[in-house]
């Protein structure tokens, strides 16, 4: 009787690596990371002895070191004989705003520019199509200079506002001046402050009142207290759905949590408003938003926002004529079919090419350096590298800012992308 065997193991041979489809795709990739490995190496080294020739050295000690230059907007508190480390944290928080800004403002003008370039009434389409054209095709440094020429020179200056029959007016009831040295807006002031000895000179006969550093954080602290009770709330409600398929009302809970201890704040702390006044050559007090962020702010949003239009109206032209058709067959308004039946689904096709504008615009906030507006790239990446003489460790710093900026966008937009999603059931 014969009796059957497994077939004799092939070893392992050299060859294999090439010619057997197995291990050819491993062998690729592990020669492909040795010679990135290799190049790399080569690089860093190749860079150490170059500043070795130079008589330089690799490090970041420069941002210890006092920074000597002054800084004309900020958010936070700085003097020029704070760090490196400082005036480039000033100026992470000025790119930080103005791409901010930025997008909330450019996304509310592209959305409103893209449903009203599908407009049937021909002026408002025809009037979206020559702000599209007319931005999309124009440098975007040409915008910003412009806009900011205009705001320096046709706006008035603040001895106009001087004088029994003065030249210019404020606006909002005195409230609020606009000069070619910049917009001066209310803030919000304390009489109870937290902050101690901290107090700034109010207008004359008016009470003195403190900016209230300390104020403010109690203030985000209690806001980030509510915010996290009205998720827990809506989280609730979502549960009882669930289970019931009725979902309680929250929008008065919601109301609640978010302003009562917000309101309890602000009169335990005194707030008030201080409105901006002139005093000698310029006003003083409130909030002074420099001409060059509004310039910046504005031919960005607009500028992006052309591109954004033309990203929703190919959204919404992707949705099926049906869609509406059904809607406005169940009795919905147009406005009413475009918010809750088109916009949504046409999202799903709009966020992706979303997410490139706003990558766009955070990195086209470094073209603030033409209106003398004071990014990360004019402090960090300008006047801290001449200084210091530290260009390669300027550059990188600069350079992984940007890359964690975008990484962190990119992540949140596709994070609410996946959200958004048709999910099969």
């Amino acid at each position: 009787m014969s009796t059957l065997s497994d077939a004799p193991k092939q070893s392992f041979r050299l060859s294999q690596l090439i010619y057997d489809t197995r291990y050819r795709s491993i062998t690729i990739q592990v020669i492909a990371l040795i010679l990135i490995v290799v190049g790399l190496g080569w690089l860093v080294n190749n860079t150490i002895s170059n500043l070795e020739a130079l008589g330089k050295s690799f490090s970041f000690s420069f941002l210890s070191q006092p920074a000597g230059y002054d800084i004309n907007q900020m958010l936070i508190e700085y003097n020029n004989q704070m760090t490196h480390g400082r005036a480039a944290l000033v100026g992470i928080l000025n790119t930080l705003l103005v791409a901010f800004l930025g997008c909330v403002a450019a996304t509310f003008i592209g959305v409103i520019a893209g449903v009203l370039r599908l407009s049937k009434n021909w002026v408002v389409s025809r009037l979206m199509a020559v702000y599209v054209e007319g931005f999309r095709n124009v440098p975007l440094l040409l915008w910003i200079i412009l806009i900011f020429a205009f705001m320096s020179e046709g706006l008035p200056q603040p001895s106009d506002f001087r004088g029994s029959t003065p030249v210019a007016s404020m606006s909002l009831s005195d409230s609020v001046a606009i000069t070619n040295r910049g917009t001066y807006v209310p803030r919000i002031g304390f009489t109870n402050s937290l902050s101690g000895n901290e107090v700034v000179a109010a207008q004359e006969g008016a009470t003195p009142v403190s900016s209230g550093r300390v104020d403010w954080l109690v203030i985000y602290g209690v806001l980030a207290v509510s915010l996290v009770a009205i998720s827990f709330v809506n989280r609730s409600a979502t549960a009882k759905q669930l289970a019931t398929g009725i979902r309680p009302s929250t929008i008065w809970k919601n109301l609640a949590i978010f302003f009562v201890p917000l309101a309890i704040v602000l009169f335990s702390l005194g707030a008030t408003i201080v409105q901006p006044f002139l005093k000698g050559f310029n006003f003083t007090e409130g909030v002074h938003i420099r001409n060059s962020l509004m310039a910046l702010w504005l031919a960005l949003s607009l500028y992006t926002g052309a591109f954004i239009a033309e990203i929703v109206r190919a959204g919404i032209l992707a949705i099926s004529k049906g869609q509406s058709e059904a809607a406005s067959a169940l009795g919905l308004r147009p406005r009413r079919t475009m918010s809750l039946v088109i916009l949504p689904q046409a999202m799903r096709v709009i966020i992706p090419p979303l997410i490139s504008q706003y990558l766009n615009l955070t990195k086209n906030s470094s073209l603030a350096l033409a209106v003398g507006y004071m990014d990360v790239r004019a402090t960090l990446g300008g006047i801290s590298i001449a200084q210091t003489g530290r260009e390669l460790e300027g550059i990188m710093l600069l350079g992984a800012f940007y890359l964690t900026l975008s990484l962190l966008i990119s992540g949140g937009m596709n994070y609410y992308n996946n959200s958004t999603k048709l999910k099969e059931r």
